[in-house]
């Protein structure tokens, strides 16, 4: 109790030196918290729009089909969806099956990526259906003429000159190793040139199977697509039922496993702007190790005496240590309350941008912030952090000083 009684004095008796560090500290708290709130505001927002696009949260396929996809590799939908959806942090889920596929529209040809959908469990996962730009979003019946619909990506109608209602050809193999092939209407054209969906047809399940020779109960699907109710749940839902399936021969990934390529890149863009936020951190410290050593070193004397009259070493080493600690604190209590109206702000109506930015046929037209636990406490364990650690050589320095020595300095 003396000891802070006496880090207390000692902060408060130079108030100007102690406010204008307080105030240098707080606006690096500021700082800190604003830019980080920024940075994961403006990353989880990019992943809600990729994972949302098309990829999903989490994905299920058998256990290599990720690196060596094969139209042989499948697996049961109807067995693993009511234990899925039973889950809590699900929200929904789409089974997919693919088949790469030569696409015949008038006179031309085109390699296509054919994806078989359940139309009304695509657009409950991802936004499919709002990036239907012309036509009719998919449905599983046929038409009256008997042809399944299909829906085609923007840059595929492009080069085969195709628009609605034309009739679209599409040649593949089929699951039983017989030539498939068939004739559906084109309801809808979906996405643009920048899409992921550009090269891509989609038909229903019931349509994809007639056309590969598969079951259309869904017993017979390439991958499940599971969104969550948050993305920072992927990793850990895929492991726990990575667990649980282990047994069945399928392998559950999370979005930073399924897109490694989009995850790295954006960890490697994370790390530049934690180089920046490091550059704030070192300027305070700077000033910080200034503040505290000024101060150890004006009170050298005072020092001498608490040796001279038998206080240990480390009751003057938590003294100073505490010292810097009480500054630290008050900083960031006082970086807290400036931060948080704005962060909370930006949080809820963010930064309108001045033109659009088209991200896989998405329009990202506002940058929002983040609050989160990390936002705050990340900076509140940096700015202790480092006052504290550049306290540590005026106070090992003070606590070793003989009372000779400090009694003798000037």
């Amino acid at each position: 109790m003396l000891i802070f009684k006496l880090a207390m004095r000692n902060v408060l008796r130079n108030r100007h030196r102690s406010l204008l560090t307080i105030l240098s500290m707080g606006g690096g708290f500021f700082l800190l918290c604003t830019m980080i709130s920024f940075t994961e505001g403006s990353y989880s927002n990019m992943i809600d729009i990729f994972t949302g696009d098309q990829v999903g949260h989490v994905q299920v396929h058998k256990a290599d089909y990720l690196t060596r996809p094969s139209l042989y590799k499948t697996l049961d939908a109807n067995e693993l969806m009511p234990k899925l959806l039973a889950t809590a942090e699900v929200t929904a889920l789409a089974p997919r099956i693919y088949s790469p596929s030569l696409a015949y529209g008038k006179d031309k040809t085109y390699p296509a990526n054919v994806i078989g959908i359940s139309p009304e469990l695509e657009a409950k996962t991802t936004r499919l259906e709002n990036k239907v730009n012309q036509g009719q979003y998919l449905t599983n019946g046929m038409s009256s003429e008997g042809y399944f619909p299909a829906m085609i990506g923007y840059s595929l109608a492009k080069n085969l000159s195709l628009t609605i209602g034309d009739e679209l050809v599409l040649i593949s193999q089929g699951i039983d190793g017989s030539i498939a092939n068939d004739i559906f209407i084109i309801s809808a054209i979906v996405g643009n040139a920048n899409s992921n969906e550009r090269m891509n047809v989609y038909l229903s399940i019931p349509a994809m199977a007639s056309f590969l020779s598969v079951p259309a109960d869904m017993s017979v699907v390439h991958e499940l697509a599971i969104a969550l109710k948050h993305q920072g749940l992927a990793m850990s839902f895929a492991n726990d039922w990575q667990q649980k399936l282990s047994s069945n021969d399928l392998s559950v990934d999370p979005w930073q496993v399924v897109e490694s390529a989009f995850y790295n890149g954006m960890q490697a863009d994370k790390s530049g702007n934690y180089i920046s936020l490091g550059i704030i951190v070192f300027i305070i410290s700077i000033g910080v190790l200034n503040t505290v050593l000024m101060g150890t070193l004006e009170r050298t004397r005072e020092f001498g005496v608490l040796k001279a009259i038998g206080t240990q070493p480390s009751s003057v080493f938590s003294m100073i240590m505490l010292e810097s600690f009480l500054l630290a604190f008050a900083s960031c209590i006082l970086g807290l309350l400036l931060a948080m109206p704005l962060v909370y702000w930006l949080s809820t109506a963010g930064i309108t941008m001045p033109e659009p930015i088209d991200m896989g046929g998405v329009m990202f037209d506002s940058i929002l912030a983040e609050l989160t636990l990390f936002s705050v406490f990340a900076p509140f364990a940096v700015i202790i952090g480092t006052t504290l650690l550049v306290s540590l050589i005026p106070a090992i320095r003070a606590a070793k000083i003989s009372p000779l020595q400090a009694l003798q300095a000037v």
